[in-house]
């Protein structure tokens, strides 16, 4: 008997997409190893990416422009390759995001399926909660998982609706069920997946998925007829294709799965296509997401009206796909991924960042935030608190940097410096309302120009020998509109 569960008062009142700037045309992977050379691409993670940042860059996206009584008290990250073990990487992200102390903030891993439990675990939050979800998948080279993997980030805000954040889509129900198979396995220390034979698969997952959907859409009084938009999810291809196909919905009803352009995100293309599914449906609409992972579980969704007049503060997931590049290298990908080993820079390792400053740094570290002088206005980057204009000790202010727009004051390209992407292009910016940083631009694939919009962006800077990243901020091409742009 599937696990059910009802409606309750929170719903989703704002969701995100994360997807890296870069893509990899199938076919190169052919044209190098050999064999056949399929069309489409993956997304694919920059060398200065992981699971963390990449969640840090989708939950920005969904708390953009909230009132501070709509930030969630809870946050739960879901990943299968997490930065780190014994160690929060959820912590990374509540310090990346701003947010207060008292915001829980937590892991949920080891498999895809952790992605229903951040999902239901927020949505079960009375005053609301954050799932964010993101995941990084590849397998050894020329392998399926190689070719259909993809990496990418998302985030879904649950809570109670209020005026300036109001319900999106409520949570009518839910239902699962779980069995104990075993066609997919990782064990501990190992970077690729190993996957029994996919008929396997498909003969257990369909009926599992068509138990949990038959159960939702009769918790939630519902015929497959009344469903606009089915989603489903999973890392077995074929059991996706039967399972949509045996549905009994509409065809029209079927929601692409998105892997013809970004692959298979793993425990992030649930949240990748009901965000995807959301910027493109209409008020009072069912949405159905069916995830097959060590079972199945189906949650039901009706938009409300407040999604027509909704603005989206981020890119959609359509135009991400559309501004992606697709020029990466095979080798270059496998360079990023640690499948192809280079000789690495002539010169000393990066230093760890140690624990004591870091923490001591932690707003402007991780926050990114300046002070700004309360006597004369002037904005420092990093903080100080002696004014250098003014000359005003402790009278500064917090003043957060991250989501404010800035311009290319001036720029080196540097052909000598080390970087897994060269060259690197060192930029000084000047911020809208003050402040000038110099930092590297990254997902550049066009000139930079002086004048040229960028944004910050958090990244993985180095990783030292001993594991210990070191996470700060750098400036990307403006994926934002700005009113002057």
């Amino acid at each position: 008997m599937p696990s059910q569960r009802s409606s309750a008062a929170t719903g989703v009142v704002a969701c995100a997409a994360y997807l890296p700037f870069h893509r990899l045309q199938l076919s190169e992977i052919g044209s190098v190893l050999g064999g056949a050379q399929p069309p489409g691409t993956r997304s694919v993670a920059s060398y200065d990416e992981d699971t963390t940042s990449m969640a840090v860059e989708a939950a920005r996206a969904v708390l953009r422009g909230l009132p501070p009584e709509s930030m969630p008290p809870r946050v739960y990250f879901a990943t299968t390759d997490p930065a780190y073990l014994d160690k929060t990487n959820a912590a990374v992200i509540h310090a990346a995001l701003n947010l207060p102390r008292s915001t829980l903030a937590v892991d949920l891993g080891g498999a895809p399926r952790s992605a229903l439990g951040a999902l239901l675990a927020a949505a079960d939050s009375p005053e609301g909660a954050l799932a964010v979800l993101a995941d990084m998948r590849t397998g050894l080279p020329g392998s399926a998982d190689e070719r259909q993997g993809g990496d990418a980030a998302a985030a879904v805000l649950f809570g109670p609706g209020t005026a300036e954040a109001p319900i999106l889509a409520e949570l009518i129900t839910s239902a699962s069920v779980t069995e104990e198979f075993l066609d997919r396995w990782r064990v501990p220390g190992a970077p690729t997946s190993r996957v029994w034979e996919e008929r396997f698969g498909e003969h257990v997952y369909v009926p599992l998925a068509m138990d949990s959907f038959a159960a939702a859409l009769k918790q939630a009084d519902l015929t497959p007829d009344g469903v606009d938009h089915l989603v489903v999810c999973g890392l077995s291809p074929r059991a996706n294709r039967q399972f949509a196909g045996a549905s009994g919905v509409p065809r029209g009803a079927l929601s692409s799965d998105l892997t013809s352009a970004i692959g298979n995100p793993g425990t992030a293309q649930p949240g990748v296509l009901l965000a995807d599914v959301l910027e493109r449906a209409q008020p009072d609409q069912v949405i159905a997401l069916t995830v097959l992972a060590d079972g199945a579980s189906t949650l039901i969704l009706r938009t409300t009206d407040a999604l027509d007049g909704h603005q989206h503060t981020a890119p959609t997931v359509a135009d991400q796909i559309a501004a992606a590049d697709d020029s990466l290298s095979y080798g270059t990908f496998l360079t990023w991924r640690g499948m192809l080993r280079r000789e690495p820079p002539r010169r000393p390792e990066p230093e760890a960042p140690a624990g004591p400053p870091s923490h001591r740094s932690e707003q402007w570290k991780y926050g990114f935030v300046g002070s700004r002088c309360e006597e004369c206005g002037t904005v420092h980057l990093p903080p100080v608190r002696v004014c250098y204009q003014c000359g005003s000790a402790d009278r500064m202010h917090r003043q957060p940097m991250a989501d404010t727009a800035a311009r290319v004051a001036t720029y080196t390209i540097d052909r000598l410096a080390y970087t897994p992407s060269p060259p690197m292009i060192a930029v000084v910016v000047d911020f809208d309302g003050g402040g000038r940083f110099r930092c590297e631009l990254t997902d550049s694939s066009a000139e930079v120009s002086i004048g040229g919009w960028v944004e910050m962006t958090f990244r993985r800077l180095t990783t030292s020998g001993g594991g210990v990243h070191n996470y700060f901020w750098k400036a990307r091409p403006a994926r934002r509109k700005t009113e002057e742009s």
